[in-house]
């Protein structure tokens, strides 16, 4: 049994973590400070006895005794990591700071949720995790961007520095139950909208490209970095390389909730959206005998049916 720390652990991905590492006999320290979490992701976990909720922000210092760190923590979405882009800069990097020294202190291994937005508007396609990425550094989305780039840096500097045990991987688009239904993510938009009979909003004409990644696939390449005994440790794709434009998947999820009255409507392209977005994952199928398991359809269908429930009670 180890006592594991997950930063940002009542949030979306969080959720699932802190979920499956107790599971697996752990005991789960949960840090959030609620800005994008939300208590009822994690209600089912408060009477387990192995479960300890803190809450706190990551950009002041913590300290606690634990053997791993999971940090996550960060509003993921451009709806909510633009609304005080300095503080998602600071949760970036202070927050890498502060969990990096709380490791360093503890002799902790750590891995870092860095994202498939390091790479920018890419020119390289798909994305291998050699490819330094196109980044605007004084964008709208660059409070995101950069500071999830500039986390990188300060934990590879830890490992050649102080020989910090660190893992990190970069997170690519991933759905599934616990999202936000306001979260401004294109899975989430489309599905509230098509629920609430809304007009389902394509920004730009709909053929730029992502490829969606089922949470479970995720949470499964997460486990699988930390606790790989082959001196790994990254950077590493975790992403489903299945590719599909914005607008094949505004049409799959009308088709898989026929009662919508939804109609597909257009609007401007934000700035420095990528064009383009799909993981080489061939690193992680070598080092990690690691790839995704769920299919866009199998997935949606979870995702659409968590949103049923979750539309009924907020409306």
């Amino acid at each position: 049994m180890s006592r594991i720390l997950v930063t940002g652990g009542a949030g979306f991905i969080g959720s699932h973590l802190c979920r499956r590492l107790l599971k697996e006999g752990n005991e789960v320290l949960c840090v959030d400070n609620f800005f994008t979490g939300s208590k009822n992701n994690i209600l089912d976990l408060m009477d387990d006895k192995k479960f300890e909720l803190i809450r706190h922000d990551v950009a002041f210092p913590l300290f606690l005794e634990i053997d791993q760190i999971y940090n996550l923590a960060c509003p993921a979405s451009p709806i909510h990591y633009q609304y005080n882009p300095v503080h998602t800069t600071k949760t970036s990097v202070h927050g890498a700071i502060n969990m990096l020294g709380l490791a360093k202190r503890v002799k902790a291994k750590i891995l870092q949720a860095s994202t498939s937005e390091v790479y920018g508007d890419p020119e390289v396609h798909p994305q291998p995790e050699s490819y330094w990425g196109r980044v605007n550094p004084v964008g709208i989305r660059s409070c995101y961007d950069e500071g999830k780039r500039c986390a990188e840096t300060l934990f590879f500097d830890y490992w050649r520095q102080h020989k910090l045990d660190i893992r990190v991987i970069r997170i690519f688009n991933t759905y599934g139950p616990n999202m936000h239904p306001n979260d401004g993510r294109v899975v989430s938009n489309f599905i509230v909208q098509a629920l609430q009979n809304k007009d389902i909003t394509i920004y730009g004409d709909g053929s730029q490209t992502r490829s969606f990644q089922y949470v479970d696939d995720l949470i499964e390449g997460m486990i699988k970095m930390m606790n790989n005994d082959q001196n790994f440790i990254g950077p590493v794709n975790i992403g489903n390389p299945g590719e599909f434009t914005i607008k094949e998947l505004a049409e799959k999820i009308l088709e898989m909730i026929p009662e919508s009255k939804s109609k597909i409507i257009y609007k401007d392209l934000p700035q420095d959206d990528p064009k383009q977005r799909q993981p080489d994952i061939k690193l992680a199928k070598e080092k990690l005998d690691w790839e995704p398991s769920i299919n866009l359809e199998e997935g949606l269908k979870k995702t659409i049916d968590y949103f049923r429930q979750v539309i009924k009670f907020t409306l």
